[in-house]
């Protein structure tokens, strides 16, 4: 039986191999040889550094800064075979110590391979101006001196003192350090106060960079040149959506060495075992255009070349942008939704087949960011890198928009035009939306769509609009040709269609609601009047994208005019009268309201099954008020409630009933309106009933 010497116990506590894990990729690394059962020891250099490890029972951890001497005496101590340098490509002083100390021993005779990890960089041309580089930290210090406005200091903690010496730039900067004590420190040192300090660690997202630099109001982003790993991208991507100036630390020279996929393999020599790689996906959803190779971006063109794997819709791929650019990739899946792209992407992780960091492109037309599918994608996906079920980052690029195309072929800026979509979805009162709009975008499924616009304008009599049609544009075929509403119901030409609506008579949208009670059909059903239905729609509070039922809406007047107060509130006028019912509809029809749906029947059944309202107006309850409360409490613990009551004994009701609910923000107003009417040369005043307004919202304990 062999006998375990010290020299072996030291062995196997220490491990083969000695990684100095300053990055993303030494992390990687780590995680590499201890799934292929190496063990081995990390360095770092703060104790945050080795809580953001994966424990292992492979992995030992040292934590503290070493000089060349100190590294030399460890790595004589353990007898390493290798040592990977997987350090920050900013600290060249560590990673001239390793160097020196690997070149002490091999001339004493203990031959150590030392392998230098490259970090993976990111394209900085694929992104806007204004960018400034600049050398050192020293010269880009010197140069925020001459800035005004607050300045997001992304180089770590460790450059801080240069940039504090300054009391006029100290105060501009928030400082992005890793939540370690030893970086809050160094900022506690430097007179940063706490609310300059964001301690967060990354990786951070564009949409969370644009966030911060909106939040603390940033003129300038300082960051280095930190590669694809360290989110200099992302840094850029966000710096240019919000036009804000970035200073670039430019990476320094740095010498030879290995990829992340040739550091694996040598150590697969070294430590003669097979790596089980956990490739990475680098996702791209990008907008390819209208079609045409013309009106690919350089940018998405270069995406598409690159790609291991492509997703699209089948038709996408016969466009000439792809059939000139998709190079040699194998794989192609006629896919673009999320619930057809992510299982093509499991599986293929499953199976290990991204053995190496790969590259997936999913294929959008138009604009990736103008009513588009790629916003679902890529909220489904950054859950899925979320909860771990995939590997893999995900970038998006934009392309040219056909609205953004015609209206340079007619010479129209839309900053101003209203733009909608009807392409397979209608478009809520579309005919009051063109009416308060001089100018209207429209994308069209087809031809269809087109004669409907039509139909629909010169229905409502608006044939005084002149409609330009965009057909296949950026292709050989393209037209533009200007159409009167009823020349639009005769087309036929099958095909991708652009419009623009000119509404020369375009009215201002009224900003108050307040609708006169003769411009309503009534006939002799009852009818809120004028002055109480603009205070009980006031004390609803509406919102935007607000849910409204109206329950006994009676003829619809305050449906109606909730419903006009914006295209995005959607109002269910609820009413149980066959007669009234019928004048809703009639109501609803005059006034162009498609965001009402009518409810025949009575409250509260009639609520069953219906959307979770946001409101509830109550202008008659048959009897059942208690019911009705009970039943809009459990829709939406939260709703807010206005109630009228005309009569003493429906007061008293209200309040008895409400006396059995926690409600806050409650309200109960009381008004009598009087009305002049005429008796020869004089103008008496006749009084209407008063009227009791009582508005709450149940607190949603």
């Amino acid at each position: 039986m062999s006998e375990i010497t010290d020299k072996d116990k030291r062995k196997e506590k220490s491990g083969e191999v000695l990684v100095f894990a300053g990055t993303t990729e030494g992390r990687k690394v780590s995680e590499c040889l201890a799934a292929a059962g190496v063990g081995h020891t990390v360095c770092v250099a703060t104790e945050y550094g080795g809580i953001v490890l994966n424990p292992h029972p492979l992995v030992r951890v040292r934590r503290g800064r070493m000089n060349r001497e100190e590294i030399a005496a460890f790595l004589q101590h353990e007898r390493f075979k290798a040592v990977v340098d997987a350090t920050h490509p900013y600290a060249k002083e560590i990673t001239h110590n390793i160097k020196e100390a690997v070149k002490e021993l091999a001339e004493q005779g203990n031959n150590i391979v030392c392998l230098r990890l490259k970090r993976d960089n990111t394209r900085a041309d694929r992104f806007g101006d204004p960018i400034a580089f600049f050398e050192t930290n020293e010269d880009c210090a010197e140069a925020l001196e001459y800035t005004e406005g607050n300045i997001l200091l992304t180089t770590g903690s460790k450059e801080l003192p240069i940039y504090c010496r300054s009391e006029n730039m100290k105060s501009r900067l928030y400082v992005r350090v890793l939540p370690g004590m030893e970086s809050l420190s160094l900022c506690m040192e430097q007179g940063i106060c706490g609310k300059q300090i964001i301690a967060m660690q990354g990786p951070f997202t564009a949409e969370m960079n644009e966030a911060m630099i909106r939040q603390y109001r940033i003129s300038c982003l300082v960051t280095k040149e930190s590669g694809v790993s360290g989110g200099y991208g992302e840094k850029l991507e966000a710096a240019e959506k919000t036009g804000t100036q970035v200073f670039v630390i430019g990476r320094p020279e740095e010498e030879e060495g290995y990829s992340f996929a040739e550091t694996c393999a040598e150590l697969e020599k070294i430590c003669g075992k097979e790596f089980r790689k956990q490739g990475r996906l680098e996702i791209t959803l990008a907008g390819i255009g209208m079609g045409h190779e013309n009106c690919m971006t350089e940018e998405v063109r270069k995406a598409v070349e690159e790609a291991d794997v492509l997703f699209g819709a089948e038709r996408m791929f016969r466009e000439p942008s792809l059939k000139c650019c998709k190079g040699n990739c194998k794989e192609i899946y006629f896919a673009y939704k999320a619930e057809q792209i992510i299982p093509c992407l499991r599986e293929a992780q499953e199976k290990n087949q991204f053995t190496e960091d790969k590259r997936a492109v999913v294929l959008f037309s138009g604009d990736s960011g103008f009513y588009s599918g790629c916003h679902a994608l890529y909220a489904a996906l950054e859950q899925e890198i979320r909860e771990q079920r995939l590997r893999a980052e995900v970038h998006i690029m934009p392309g040219i928009s056909s609205v953004a195309c015609l209206a340079s072929c007619i010479g129209i800026s839309y900053q101003d035009a209203a733009v909608y979509s009807m392409h397979g979805k209608e478009v809520c009162n579309l005919i009051r939306r063109i009416k308060h709009n001089s100018k209207t975008f429209l994308l069209m499924s087809g031809v269809r769509d087109v004669n409907r616009l039509g139909r629909l304008l010169t229905e409502a009599g608006m044939t005084e609009c002149r409609i330009v049609t965009g057909y296949r544009l950026s292709y050989e075929d393209q037209m533009v040709t200007n159409h009167t509403p009823q020349e639009c119901c005769e087309l036929n030409r099958e095909g991708l269609y652009t419009c623009f609506v000119s509404n020369p008579y375009a009215t201002d949208r009224q900003l108050t609601h307040g609708i006169a009670d003769e411009e309503f059909i009534r006939d002799k059903v009852p009818m809120t009047k004028e002055e109480i239905r603009e205070v009980s729609i006031c004390k609803l509070r509406l919102h935007d994208k607000a849910v409204v039922y109206d329950v006994g809406s009676g003829t619809g007047s305050v449906a109606v005019e909730t419903a006009s107060l914006s295209d995005d509130i959607q109002v269910y006028a609820i009413e149980r009268n066959k007669e009234a019912v019928s004048l809703i509809k009639r109501n609803q029809e005059k006034f162009g309201l498609q965001n009402i749906t009518v409810v025949e029947g009575a409250a509260p059944e009639s609520l069953s099954g219906l959307p979770k309202a946001t409101h509830a107006f109550i202008g008659g309850s048959g009897g059942r008020l208690k019911d009705i409360l009970s039943a809009l409490r459990q829709i939406n613990p939260e709703m807010r409630v206005v109630i009228n009551a005309v009569t003493m004994e429906t007061v008293c009701e209200v309040k008895e009933i409400l006396s059995l609910y926690d409600i806050r923000e409650e309200e109960i107003v009381q008004i009598q309106a009087s009305h002049a009417r005429k008796a020869g040369n004089y103008h008496l005043m006749q009084a209407e009933n008063p009227v009791w307004i009582c508005a709450f919202r149940f607190t949603g304990d």
